[in-house]
C-alpha cells in the first residue's frame, strides 16, 4: 500500500464513497499536508462527521486505521515532491550545520508551544491529585513508554508512591486493580494507541482519576481523561519516536515536578537527600 499515491486512490474511489466519507475525502485531498499532524478527532471535527466516519473512511482505502492512513499520506507526499523529507522542514539535501539549526528551532518552538498552552489551573488540580493520590501510576507505549519511566526515574526520588509497568499485559492488570484513591498519568503522543486507550478505559471504571499528558486536545485518550495536559511538539507519522516530541513531554514533567516538590517541601526534601545518600557509593 505504501508505494500507491493516496490521493489518486481516493479520486478513484470518490464516487463510491458514503456523503460522510466524501466530506473527509475532500478535507484531506485539498488540506494534504495538514492532515498528518491531525488526530482522529481532530480529522473530525473540521469534517463536521464522526471520528467513525473517519475510520471507515481508511477501510473504504482498504486500510487498517488512521494510523496506517496517514504513514500512506506521507509516502505519497514524498513521491509528489520526489525529495524525501525526514520531517515537515529537514530535507535530504541538508548541510549538517543546516540540520543542527532545523534541529535546534523546531525544538525550541515546541518547547514554547508547550509553555504556551499550560493551563495553569489544570497543572495545579493535576499536582494536588497527585499529591493526595495513595499511589501514582505512569504509564505509556512505544516511545511513551521510556517517557513514562523517566517520569518514575524523576519522581521516585521524592516519594515511594510511583509505579511504572513496562509490559503492557501488567499495565492493564495493575489499572484493574486501582482505587480511587490513585492517580494514572498516562503518556500518549497520539492519544490513539489502542493499549493506552484500554488501560485509560479500565482505569476509568474504576473511578481512577485520569491525568494525560498528550499532543492533542481531543482524541480517544481525552475522552477518558480527567486533567488534559498538552505537549506542543508536531510529529509525523514517519518520525516515530520523535525527540523533540519526546522533549516537549519531559518538559512538561518537570514542570509537575518541580511544582509538586515545592508543594511538599520537607517530605521532598528529607527524601531527595535518603534517595542520594543510597546511590553515593556508586559514584566515583
Amino acid at each position: 500500500m505504501t508505494n500507491v499515491d493516496i490521493f489518486t486512490l481516493i479520486k478513484s474511489r470518490f464516487q463510491s464513497l458514503t456523503n460522510t466519507e466524501k466530506k473527509v475525502a475532500k478535507f484531506v485531498v485539498e488540506n494534504k499536508k495538514k492532515v498528518i499532524y491531525m488526530s482522529i478527532t481532530d480529522l473530525a471535527d473540521a469534517c463536521q462527521v464522526g471520528d467513525t466516519s473517519v475510520f471507515r473512511f481508511c477501510r473504504s482505502m482498504d486500510l487498517k486505521g488512521y494510523q496506517e492512513f496517514k504513514i500512506s499520506i506521507a509516502h505519497s507526499l514524498t513521491l509528489q515532491d520526489e525529495t524525501p523529507q525526514l520531517s515537515s522542514e529537514i530535507t535530504m539535501q541538508d548541510t549538517i550545520d543546516e540540520l543542527a539549526s532545523k534541529i535546534l528551532s523546531s525544538t525550541v518552538d515546541a518547547l514554547s508551544e508547550t509553555r504556551n498552552l499550560i493551563n495553569s489551573k489544570d497543572l495545579s488540580k493535576a499536582i494536588d491529585t497527585m499529591i493526595n493520590a495513595e499511589k501514582i501510576h505512569f504509564y505509556g507505549v512505544g516511545s511513551s513508554m521510556l517517557t513514562a519511566m523517566e517520569a518514575k526515574n524523576k519522581f521516585m526520588r521524592i516519594t515511594n508512591k510511583t509505579e511504572c509497568s513496562i509490559d503492557t499485559h501488567l499495565q492493564i492488570m495493575t489499572a484493574s486493580l486501582m482505587s480511587k484513591n490513585e492517580v494514572a498519568v498516562i503518556i500518549s503522543y497520539s492519544g490513539s494507541t489502542k493499549d493506552t486507550i484500554e488501560i485509560a478505559k479500565v482505569a476509568k471504571e474504576r473511578g481512577v482519576p485520569i491525568i494525560s499528558i498528550t499532543r492533542f486536545a481531543k482524541s480517544p485518550l481525552t475522552n477518558y481523561s480527567d486533567i488534559t495536559l498538552i505537549s506542543g511538539a508536531n510529529e509525523g507519522p514517519l518520525q516515530g519516536g520523535s525527540i523533540t516530541a519526546k522533549i516537549s513531554q519531559l518538559y512538561l514533567l518537570d514542570v509537575l515536578y518541580v511544582e509538586y516538590f515545592k508543594r511538599t517541601t520537607k517530605e521532598s526534601i528529607v527524601n531527595s537527600e535518603l534517595t542520594a545518600k543510597s546511590v553515593i557509593e556508586k559514584l566515583l
